[in-house]
């Protein structure tokens, strides 16, 4: 008897421990598109055509090393339309399965319909742990539950220790700091000339993906046409080598800035290959520290990347298996309000959330600050149901899965898990969008006017935000200085912040068909 090695789509790596248990000459792996996965949120046709891609090209370098695959496309005709289905229907038809054999899924309800293969198919299933990651999830609770609060600087210090990545010899921090943020923060000068990026030329296994993907999910939000990503884990190589020749430079000083007409500035573009499986976390951590060790990328770009994803990515991933489940109905401030529809048009006279909103839809993109400081600043203040705005993110990017998308929405975003690692809710007024952009210079209102039909939403929606929601934040330590400002404001300035921030909110349109474009 063999065993059932299930394969799953965001775990296309020669790594993946499941990977490992297969037996060629008697086990069977089981890779599936399925309806479900599809469309549990209206993903991005782009996201779609990814995934889809890139499992048709692992599934083929699979059985060029000489595996077994039962492969199921979603169109095939007997494709039941969910995991489980396949899972029994695969195990029927085979007849003689041992055990099956998966790596811990990335999110919560795949877990939870994992659980159940066994009672489905009488076949014992085994759950490996996914050892791609540095820590797994059992370690990062072990390290959160003694302490009254969960810092991801305190978490990324022990996983430098650990690793000993951008450690000196007397394991100390290179170069006497643990992180160079306050290097990390410049607005982009007018006259710099940005890289062109790396582009992978559809295949043949890839234009038939974009055809489905048009027929089947071309009504759902976001642009098919200039599908470039790498599908494939020498493409996704490639790009990775790209990154670090060409962008790593000078991504320290200009991560956090923003620019008219410019999504990818030195951004890296890896997300979605690493957490598909396309690249490793760690290969992709030892080229960036490689290329300091080389002279060529200065430490704080080169730290501020690592923390990306030594820090973030696995404190985030730690996060959300933590407080799952019940973090997807974490709603501290009681917001309620429906997304704009703009989320879903981009047809909108404030140019940053015009900026991020379209180049979302035309890349299945945008960059961190875009999604924090621009579209989650802009939902927080707005009051913006959790709920909607999760939907949103986990639908509109190529990188995202919950475990990822969740904590950085409704921790960090929106603060409605009340600051279980946030230290304070991530609002901010026009002047932060105006000190890291040009999207002011292009924009219907003014970001110098702090009230009035033409002043930025976001001046007034700031403070009415600090106003409506001061029973909750005024204890708030790090908000205590920006309380006392309020505290002295006149009424006839708090009126106006009032009036223009209603008269705002009122015009704004939930969304009636998130699936138009």
């Amino acid at each position: 008897m063999g065993n059932l090695v299930v394969i799953l789509g965001d775990q296309l790596s020669f790594e993946n421990p499941a990977l490992k248990k297969v037996d060629k000459d008697r086990d069977t792996i089981l890779m599936v598109e399925v309806m479900e996965e599809a469309t549990y949120v209206e993903h991005h046709p782009k996201k779609i055509a990814f995934i889809f891609s890139a499992m048709r090209h692992f599934a083929k370098a699979l059985e060029e090393k000489g595996f077994s695959v039962r492969y199921v496309e979603l169109e095939d005709e007997h494709n039941s339309g969910s995991f489980t289905g396949e899972i029994k229907r695969a195990v029927d038809d085979i007849g003689s399965i041992n055990k099956i054999y998966v790596t811990y899924p990335g999110e919560y309800r795949v877990l939870k319909a994992i659980e159940q293969w066994e009672h489905q198919t009488g076949c014992t299933t085994t759950i490996l742990e996914d050892d791609r990651f540095y820590c797994c999830i059992d370690e990062f609770k072990r390290w959160a539950e003694d302490r009254k609060t969960l810092r991801m600087e305190f978490f990324y210090r022990e996983m430098r220790k650990k690793t000993g990545i951008l450690m000196d010899a007397d394991n100390n921090p290179e170069g006497g700091q643990w992180n160079y943020d306050h290097d990390n923060r410049n607005s982009l000068p007018d006259n710099i000339e940005l890289p062109s990026r790396y582009q992978a030329r559809p295949d043949e296994i890839t234009k038939d993906v974009l055809a489905l993907v048009e027929r089947r999910f071309g009504h759902h939000f976001g642009d098919l046409e200039g599908f470039g990503f790498a599908v494939t884990r020498e493409e996704a190589k490639r790009a990775l080598d790209h990154f670090i020749k060409d962008c790593l430079e000078n991504f320290g000083d200009y991560q956090d800035a923003m620019a008219q007409d410019e999504p990818f500035l030195y951004h890296s573009l890896l997300s979605q290959y690493i957490n598909a499986g396309l690249l490793e976390a760690r290969e992709v951590v030892e080229k960036a520290v490689q290329a300091y060790d080389d002279g060529k990328a200065p430490l704080n770009a080169v730290e501020g990347f690592v923390r990306q994803i030594l820090g973030w990515r696995e404190f985030i991933r730690g996060i959300y298996w933590y407080h799952m489940p019940g973090y997807d109905r974490e709603n501290f401030l009681d917001a309620t309000r429906g997304l704009p529809d703009f989320y879903w048009s981009g047809e909108t006279d404030m140019n940053c959330m015009r900026q991020a909103i379209t180049q979302t839809k035309e890349n299945a993109y945008a960059h961190h600050i875009q999604r924090l400081m621009v579209t989650g600043n802009f939902a927080l203040l707005c009051g913006i149901d959790p709920a909607e705005v999760n939907e949103w993110y986990l639908a509109v990017y190529a990188d995202a899965y919950e475990w990822v998308e969740m904590p950085n929405v409704t921790g960090m975003a929106l603060f409605a898990d009340g600051g279980s690692f946030a230290t304070k809710p991530y609002a901010a007024g026009g002047s932060y969008i105006n000190k890291m952009s040009n999207y002011c210079q292009n924009c219907y209102y003014s970001v110098t006017k702090k009230n009035g039909e033409r002043a930025c939403p976001f001046n007034y929606l700031y403070w009415n935000f600090l106003i409506e929601n001061q029973d909750k934040l005024k204890g708030n330590q790090r908000l205590a200085m920006i309380y006392s400002t309020l505290k002295r404001m006149s009424d006839e300035k708090l009126e106006a912040i009032e009036r223009d921030a209603q008269r705002f909110l009122s015009k704004l349109k939930p969304y009636k068909d998130k699936g138009t474009d």
